[in-house]
């Protein structure tokens, strides 16, 4: 058995399986909406951070304002929501793993790069808000995943150090985020596969979803 640990989930891919329907979303804003004429495994390939960032490496830096960029994001968002709404649901075995860890007392915390649209969005509609203390949002912090300031911002919430935090992930980049903040990782094989991980020594195990009986291990 572990020593007690703290939780802090990412969101998307790793909560709800929801990110080949922001792939779609982005897909056709990109392309029908911005005529960037990118195939779709080049959208994917951009689909980490916040949208004002993903916007920026496939436009430059000059070719929106501010203002449009978030306009552009918002609109990108709305889209998805109406999308994924039907299909909105936790990952096998979430529900239980986070009553199991609410009921031990585990702190919880989420750690996105999601807007807070969204990220309310989900917990409202999952009803799943009163297992986390706090939330850290894209809109909340300066420096993107890889950067660990998501991570340990939401360790200095907790009040806990962040060696006793186990991260939850499914992105390579958000990987390399825990491991910067000095934390351990359990990868959440939604989207990327086990290879696409070899070069972090942070990570405590990969699991498909939360019905992996090894995941009591941290509990």
């Amino acid at each position: 058995m572990m020593d007690r640990k703290s939780f802090l989930f990412d969101l998307n891919g790793t909560m709800i399986n929801d990110m080949e329907f922001h792939i779609d979303v982005w897909h056709d804003v990109l392309n029908n909406d911005l005529q960037a004429k990118l195939t779709r495994a080049e959208v994917r390939s951009h689909m980490y951070g916040r949208n004002q960032e993903l916007l920026i490496r496939v436009f430059g830096d000059k070719r929106f304002t501010t203002e449009e960029a978030d306009a552009i994001s918002h609109q990108k968002e709305v889209k998805y929501q109406a999308l994924y709404k039907p299909h909105l649901d936790l990952l096998p075995g979430l529900f239980a793993f986070l009553e199991r860890a609410q009921r031990n007392k585990t702190k919880m915390a989420i750690g996105s790069a999601a807007s807070l649209f969204n990220i309310d969005f989900a917990l409202d509609n999952l009803n799943i808000r009163h297992y986390f203390e706090y939330i850290v949002s894209g809109d909340d912090v300066k420096n993107s995943k890889p950067h660990p300031e998501t991570y340990l911002k939401g360790a200095d919430l907790l009040q806990v150090e962040p060696a006793s935090c186990i991260v939850f992930e499914d992105a390579p980049k958000g990987v390399e985020a825990a491991l910067n903040a000095g934390m351990k990782c359990v990868v959440i094989t939604s989207m990327h596969q086990e290879n696409e991980f070899s070069e972090y020594n942070n990570i405590l195990m990969f699991v498909e979803d939360y019905t992996d009986p090894r995941l009591t291990e941290l509990l």
